[in-house]
């Protein structure tokens, strides 16, 4: 295995400790290879790794599948879909849930768009680290699915949050109501993971706020395009910059009940 990093020195420590080598750009070390993996940071952060002279497009051969794992929006999804066509090459957008722990415990959800026969050929190396992996429709699918995600969490998030607060308020014994509630109906994953640390006010783990309002950027930017109506979204994503202004910025997502304290 070869990799590149923007950072030199994050992969000069994965070398280190995993012996495999580094490349000096997306280009070189993209070389050779069959599947091409990729996460950055944004939609710019994408076109800068793939596209150009030093782009990992530039050094694939005909045939290989480039794997972006990048939370980004579905028209850079196809965007580069169309410009690997061009050079003869696959791409598969599959943005990932899961969080740090999914990674670290190979226990991803991958969402995936583009062409099949790419999709089946990636598909033994993604479960490698991955529990469900998933072909949803042609390039940009699996961009919108982790749309849908995102909204699905900011929402549950919000009324966990609130939820909280106002037990507290009430003088409950929270971490006994979670554990009764949580084999009801009003169960869930962030309920499970997220409702006892939200209690003790511990956020230093998980998924960035700074990378919730970035997903959410993409999210709203999505539905201007088609229409759709994300209240409670947009409302989250506002009390999430809120989270940012006391300086929660890295703090875990569940931090939103940080805005409900007496």
């Amino acid at each position: 295995m070869t990799v590149y990093n923007r950072t030199r020195a994050k992969a000069q420590d994965w070398a280190a400790e995993y012996g495999g080598r580094i490349a000096p750009s997306p280009c070189e070390a993209a070389a050779h290879a069959d599947i091409v993996f990729a996460c950055v940071g944004n939609d710019a952060d994408l076109r800068s790794v793939t596209l150009g002279e030093s782009g990992a497009f530039a050094g694939m051969k005909s045939g290989a599948v480039f794997v972006d794992h990048t939370t980004a929006s579905a028209q850079i999804a196809r965007d580069l879909y169309a410009a690997a066509r061009a050079q003869g090459l696959h791409f598969i957008d599959a943005p990932v849930s899961g969080g740090q722990a999914g990674a670290v415990n190979g226990a991803l959800t991958v969402m995936c768009g583009g062409d099949a026969a790419p999709f089946d050929a990636v598909l033994p190396v993604v479960q490698s680290y991955a529990r469900a992996v998933t072909l949803l429709g042609a390039s940009g699918a699996g961009q919108l699915a982790k749309m849908v995600n995102q909204i699905s969490i900011a929402g549950l998030l919000q009324g966990l949050a609130e939820a909280l607060a106002f037990g507290r308020r009430a003088g409950l014994d929270m971490p006994r109501v979670l554990d009764v509630i949580g084999k009801g109906a009003a169960q869930s994953w962030q309920m499970d993971n997220r409702g006892k640390t939200m209690l003790a006010a511990e956020f230093d783990f998980g998924f960035a706020v700074d990378w919730m309002r970035k997903d959410l950027g993409l999210v709203l930017d999505e539905a201007r395009r088609n229409g759709a109506q994300l209240p409670v979204t947009a409302l989250v994503d506002q009390f999430y910059a809120e989270v940012q202004a006391q300086g929660g910025q890295r703090w875990d997502t569940s931090s939103l009940i940080q805005r409900l304290k007496a």
